[in-house]
Order: C-alpha cells, then sequence, then structure tokens
C-alpha cells in the first residue's frame, strides 16, 4: 500500500517516542551514579538528558510519521 494506511498507529508512535525517551534518561541516570557530579555539573548533565530525551522522542516520531505517510518534499502543494 502506498497511501497513509501503511499501519500508523498512534499507540505504536506514543510507544516508540516513550521508549526512545526512556532509554535516554535511564543512560543519563546511569551517567549520573557513575560520575557522580556535583553542583552545576549534576544539574548540567541531567538537563542534558531531558533535552536529549526530547530530542529523542522528536527524532522517533518523525521519522515514523515520515515512514507511515511519505515526504511532503514530494507533495506539489509544499
Amino acid at each position: 500500500m502506498t497511501g497513509p494506511g501503511r499501519g500508523f498507529s498512534y499507540g505504536r508512535l506514543a510507544l516508540a517516542a516513550l521508549g526512545a525517551a526512556t532509554a535516554v534518561l535511564l543512560l543519563t541516570a546511569v551517567v549520573v551514579a557513575v560520575l557522580r557530579p556535583t553542583g552545576v555539573w549534576g544539574l548540567l548533565v541531567a538537563l542534558g538528558g531531558v533535552v536529549g530525551a526530547i530530542a529523542a522522542m522528536a527524532t522517533v516520531s518523525g521519522r515514523m510519521t515520515r515512514r507511515a505517510f511519505g515526504d511532503d518534499e514530494s507533495h506539489p502543494d509544499s
């Protein structure tokens, strides 16, 4: 099939995006546990983890949506 009905699921999209964010946050927790940063450095590592989780969610959801609905650049109205 070539249309939007190629198996797109909001549930699968949500689980994949949350799974990617969870993986990044778990990695951040391991880094904090191993390095034991203090003060401002700990805050920066935690903030980097949150930004990384948001970026992972955006990347996964963008790729899944693009795969399901196709690329907008091929559409004549874009």
